[in-house]
């Protein structure tokens, strides 16, 4: 026999999954067919020597499906080394994807990680490797428990650097300006103190030399520029280290001419050298890369935040005794002893002892949760009051933290529709510049050789070589490579801090389209277990003792309404009274002996059928069953004592949120199994536009496509395995974080915390965000736009200024720390 997994395209219900079930099992050969609706695939066993996974294939497709052969994937995320613009991850990315067996790849300039997801029986991770470094990068190494550490270290080393780089060339930078200024603002009249006796207009030789000794320090220091800018233009994919190369080897092997022309005494003219000009952009650049990678290591402070709340080391029982050892030795099934005031280390089960832990770092919730004898922990979590010890369940990269972080760093490293455009630009951004650049230098040439009144200065050349310098320089692909990942970085992480997970950039972005947002009602718009609501007694009888009576007789059922009378009178403090003789009355309640009273507790059909007479309680009743509400009725010795009603309770934070919404001008639903008088009720309590009751589950996500054919954005959110459906048809799923693992694996959204007020929280994070975005593109597309045209001469075209290289480096520069900085003003966000 051979098990296969196919993926299944087109079911959009469980009635869908029923028909390919049965079609499968009908082929002979085919020993079990099982259909997953919530993941879409088909799990087949079946003979393979009698039948081939084709006529399987093709089985399903006859019925109006697809089955598609699931390839096992291997999902690899690679640090990068040596990226400096939007270009190199397009550079990257590229390469990477021309390799055989990668499904795909995505290189996040922001992160300077590539996330690839490949064959493994067609590509070697070491491949993929190899071609990175061939492409002229570097592929760092990041496995292990030390990972993030190790990530993290390398980064500061790295901004520690180029501080110290800047530091340098801005030393040698600033006296080379003077140097240079000294005998060009002469020219203007303007005189600056210079050495006696060295008069610049005499001693230009002095000078010069003077200007290459001081620019060679500036290269030295920004020599990966040369090194990483040539290799990429050799390689016929140029960045923006090439413009860099490029423009200021123009200056230098421009002014290094010059200089032997003044040897040779052809002309004293200090003016005509442009050392000065390549130090600055140098330092320039060097200072906005330097404010740049500090700005980007502020972008994932919160998982750096998250990765820094699981504890190093854990306390275990061994032979009798306690150990402390590293969290990585950890194994499963390990007893670990948790003292007050200590970090939970690994998910696991309490085994022994009471206390109260804070899992405010998981949930949100800032009241610690009591933990006794057989309840979960959770790694990260604080040990308030007393000692326990756990059992060890999940450990290393399978704790809930160690998701969660693993679904933040998917979502950061994602790609949102909205940078598409921006990746294809940077894609071809920089081949363009050199071609505007080359041109504009041509073009200027020309017209000033025919009319030197167009030109600034006494050379052509000069001016030529100032305007292509000049767009090299000021052209800034990394703001535009910048503009969206930054944003979606923040915007994720502070999403993680409040509690709301988002799965990627695509839901952060659609987000804050949604039109309609569809409730389930059982377990999110309510609670979802039934409480008492109501006790009401005829005569002078008591409240509470009619409760206490009621719950005693159900204190021995297993029905939800019984066991909800039974905690209801235990969170009132009342004690339970010995019963005896208990009958459980099938589909009517039950009956019991206390203190020598028979006791009933049931529906109406009970009290009809042992002939209690109901009208005194009739009234009351109905009005609770309008409101959603079950009347439970109590008879003592034949007589009606009273109701205990008891229904499934609406959250306090449904309405909070619903309001929210609506200001948000969001259309609100709530789609549930229910009658429609119950589900009227609770639709009235929290203010809901639009009931869709008595829905069964495997209808429901044909209830969002409906809404969806109405032209709408829908968001569905829900807690059980049956919202699954509907979580995955609607166009944004939001998964409360107190349900199943199958309704939180199909949402593009999980709130972690369960409150339905963090639903217009993430809709007004994306909102934000996609704002944020919005801002960066137009001011990175906008600085480019009018940048190059200003830098090509298009002012001075006109009798405006001509833009100095210098001015241009200092403009690239600040573009992208612009970028940066607006990404980080979602920081400020609140709920």
């Amino acid at each position: 026999m051979n098990s296969q997994t196919l993926s299944i395209r087109g079911m959009t219900c469980a009635a869908c999954a029923q028909r390919i079930e049965k079609t499968v099992r009908k082929l002979s050969g085919v020993e079990q067919a099982i259909v997953n609706l919530a993941s879409e695939k088909l799990f087949v066993e079946y003979d393979e020597s009698s039948l081939p996974l084709a006529a399987i294939k093709d089985a399903v497709t006859k019925i109006g499906y697809e089955a598609v052969e699931k390839t096992a994937h291997s999902n690899v995320t690679i640090p990068i080394g040596g990226m400096t613009c939007a270009a190199c991850a397009q550079r990257v990315e590229k390469a990477i994807k021309k390799l055989a067996g990668v499904a795909s790849v995505s290189v996040n300039f922001a992160t300077e990680k590539a996330t690839v997801a490949y064959d493994p029986h067609a590509v070697r991770l070491s491949e993929i490797k190899r071609t990175i470094e061939k492409t002229g990068y570097e592929a760092l190494e990041a496995a292990g428990a030390d990972a993030a550490d190790a990530d993290a270290a390398r980064k500061q080393k790295a901004i520690k650097v180029l501080w110290t780089k800047f530091t340098v060339a801005a030393v040698f930078s600033l006296p080379l300006l003077y140097v240079a200024m000294v005998p060009m603002l002469r020219l203007y009249g303007i005189l600056l103190p210079y050495p006696k006796g060295l008069d610049p207009m005499n001693y230009s030789l002095i000078y010069a030399l003077l200007e290459i000794a001081l620019v060679l320090p500036v290269i030295a220091v920004g020599y990966r520029f040369y090194t990483v800018g040539f290799k990429a233009l050799w390689n016929r994919s140029p960045n923006m280290d090439s413009l860099i190369a490029i423009g200021t080897s123009a200056a230098v092997l421009y002014s290094f001419y010059n200089t032997w022309q003044i040897a040779q005494g052809v002309f004293r003219a200090v003016d005509a050298l442009y050392f000065e000009t390549a130090g600055v952009i140098i330092t320039l650049i060097l200072l906005g890369k330097s404010l740049e990678a500090t700005s980007k290591g502020k972008t994932g402070e919160a998982i750096k935040k998250l990765m820094g709340l699981t504890p190093k080391t854990a306390l275990i029982l061994q032979n009798g005794a306690e150990k402390e050892i590293p969290i990585e030795e950890v194994e499963i099934g390990d007893i670990i002893i948790v003292k007050p005031g200590a970090k939970i280390p690994v998910d696991g089960s309490v085994t022994e002892g009471h206390t109260a832990i804070d899992e405010s770092m998981l949930t949100g919730e800032s009241m610690p949760v009591d933990k006794k004898a057989g309840d979960a922990v959770y790694a990260a979590s604080l040990n308030t009051t007393g000692t326990i010890r756990f059992k060890a369940e999940k450990i290393g990269s399978d704790t809930a933290l160690a998701q969660i972080i693993k679904l933040v760093e998917d979502a950061q490293g994602s790609r949102a529709p909205i940078a598409a455009m921006a990746d294809k630009v940077s894609g071809v951004f920089v081949p363009i510049v050199c071609v505007i650049a080359a041109l504009a230098g041509i073009v200027w040439f020309i017209a000033g050789s025919a009319n030197p009144d167009l030109i600034v200065g006494n050379s052509v050349l000069t001016f030529a070589v100032t305007i292509f310098i000049s767009v090299l320089v000021i052209a800034c692909p990394c703001a535009l490579g910048l503009a969206t990942p930054t944003a979606i970085m923040v915007g994720t992480g502070k999403g993680a801090e409040n509690g709301i997970l988002i799965k990627g950039g695509e839901a952060l972005e659609t987000a804050h389209k949604v039109g309609t947002i569809v409730f389930d009602k059982t377990g999110t718009i309510t609670e979802g277990k039934p409480t008492v609501t109501d006790v009401l007694t005829i005569g002078d009888a008591e409240a509470d003792n009619l409760l206490r009576i009621a719950a005693s007789a159900e204190k021995s059922s297993e029905h939800p309404l019984g066991q909800a009378i039974v905690a209801g009178a235990r969170d009132k403090g009342l004690e339970l009274l010995k019963a005896d003789d208990f009958n459980s009355i099938t589909g009517r309640g039950v009956e019991a002996k206390i203190n020598g009273q028979t006791v009933l507790a049931g529906n109406r059909k009970l009290m009809i059928e042992r002939q209690i007479s109901l009208t005194a309680l009739l009234d009351e009743s109905d009005r609770l069953a309008e409101m959603g509400k079950t009347p439970m009725y109590v008879a003592i010795d034949g007589a009606p004592a009273g109701i205990v009603a008891v229904a499934d309770v609406v959250k306090p934070s449904s309405k909070a949120a619903i309001e929210s919404l609506h200001k948000m001008g969001i259309e609100v639903a709530m789609i549930t199994g229910d009658n429609a008088k119950t589900a009227g009720w609770v639709a009235k309590q929290v203010g809901i536009d639009r009931t869709l009751a008595e829905v069964l589950p495997q209808d429901k996500a044909n209830e969002v496509k409906k809404l969806q054919a109405e032209g709408r954005k829908v968001a569905m959110v829900g807690d059980g395995i049956n919202d699954a459906p509907a979580l995955a048809q609607a166009d944004i799923g939001i998964a409360i974080g107190s349900g199943t693992d199958v309704a939180m694996e199909s949402a593009d959204i999980v709130l972690m915390r369960s409150q339905l007020t963090d639903v217009p929280t993430a809709i007004n994070l994306s909102k934000r965000t996609i704002r944020n975005i919005k801002q960066n593109l137009f001011w990175a597309f906008g600085y480019n736009v009018v940048g190059i045209p200003v830098a090509a001469g298009a002012l001075h075209l006109f009798g405006g200024p001509l833009l100095n290289p210098i001015f241009a480096a200092a403009a690239m520069s600040l573009s992208s720390v612009s970028v940066l900085t607006n990404a980080l003003r979602l920081k400020r966000f609140a709920p």
